[in-house]
């Protein structure tokens, strides 16, 4: 397995991972970008093989592989950093996250596995259960 290294970010403004693949889509090109104001400082293991993991709603759902990293200087001089994300979006299983700002490194061990190819979501569990769940770390 290579030596790699993922993100975790929250998908604010986004409701479903339908919702998000729709953005996803509508982008021109094979890939997408997301600036955000921090540099990783784990780039190397980010661009070999690492993906960001996108939270809808509490919830890890899916990702998109990261393809690069990219300065931009905002309108307000500051640099930031453009995540090249590539299309298309993988559905995972589903994996409770507590809120938090930014995005946070995730270990490959820790990331959700993808779900199999043609499977659209997986079956919700009830609200009170996937909470208990989640707080006890299973999932």
């Amino acid at each position: 397995m290579a030596d790699h290294i993922n993100l975790v970010k929250l998908c604010v403004g986004i409701d479903t991972v339908e919702e998000l693949n729709a953005y996803i889509e509508a982008t021109p090109g094979t890939s997408r970008g997301h600036v955000t104001r921090m540099w990783p400082k784990q780039e190397e293991k980010l661009l070999n093989g690492g993906s960001l993991y996108w939270v809808i709603k509490g919830v890890i759902q899916a990702r998109q592989t990261i393809v690069g990293l990219h300065e931009v200087i905002g309108h307000d001089g500051v640099r930031r950093c453009r995540i090249e994300l590539a299309k298309p979006l993988i559905r995972t299983q589903n994996a409770q996250r507590r809120p938090f700002q930014g995005w946070r490194y995730l270990k490959p061990e820790d990331a959700p596995a993808d779900l199999p190819q043609g499977r659209k979501s997986e079956p919700e569990l009830p609200a009170e259960l996937a909470q208990t769940l989640a707080e006890i770390g299973i999932v």
